[in-house]
């Protein structure tokens, strides 16, 4: 990789990409976060009768998506409606959400082989930096959805007392900001 990238910071490499050093310990709550996100994300609609493993591609395409926002707090945050509740909002979401699942299920995907084929020094392709950028939002999304985080940097989550269950997702949230902010940096 030439130069080291610098432990837990996301730094430019040539090309366009990013790199990063994690330790084992940051590298299993990533791989284990996204993991629990694929989950969250679930293979959306499939065509009546069809199961993920054995669809049709052809009718996977034109398979109708849901025209309900997400009952789940962090799904809804996910997959937001583009309007207010109406017709064009379900018509929308209707033809958007099953691509968009599927991105974000394709996003999570190159971030776990990329731990797992990574070792402690993770180097990104310009396209992988940008499907890990999905993922760090993602997940950033979902946790701040179940820990309902405000806008409010002065928060009551922000200064969570160390036996609050809360603090390690809050832990988690930030350190994605983290993420997110140095790798959008070295790919500016």
């Amino acid at each position: 990789m030439g130069r080291r990238a610098r432990a837990g910071y996301f730094e430019r490499v040539r090309g366009g990409g990013a790199a990063i050093e994690l330790d084992t310990v940051e590298i299993s709550i990533l791989r284990s976060l996204t993991a629990q996100l694929l989950e969250l994300v679930g293979p959306g609609n499939l065509p009546e009768g069809a199961a993920d493993d054995d669809a049709d591609p052809l009718a996977a395409l034109f398979a109708d998506g849901p025209t309900k926002p997400p009952e789940d707090p962090a799904l809804a945050r996910l997959f937001p409606s583009a309007y207010e509740e109406t017709a064009d909002a379900a018509e929308f979401r209707r033809f958007t959400e099953n691509d968009l699942r599927a991105r974000k299920r394709e996003d999570a995907l190159a971030v776990l082989r990329a731990l797992d084929a990574g070792g402690p020094q993770i180097k990104l392709t310009a396209d992988e930096a940008r499907q890990w950028l999905g993922t760090l939002n993602d997940l950033r999304l979902s946790i701040g959805a179940r820990l309902e985080v405000s806008e409010d940097e002065r928060s009551e989550l922000y200064h969570l007392p160390d036996e609050d269950p809360r603090k390690p997702l809050m832990l988690a949230f930030q350190w994605f900001g983290l993420l997110q902010e140095t790798l959008l940096e070295a790919i500016a």
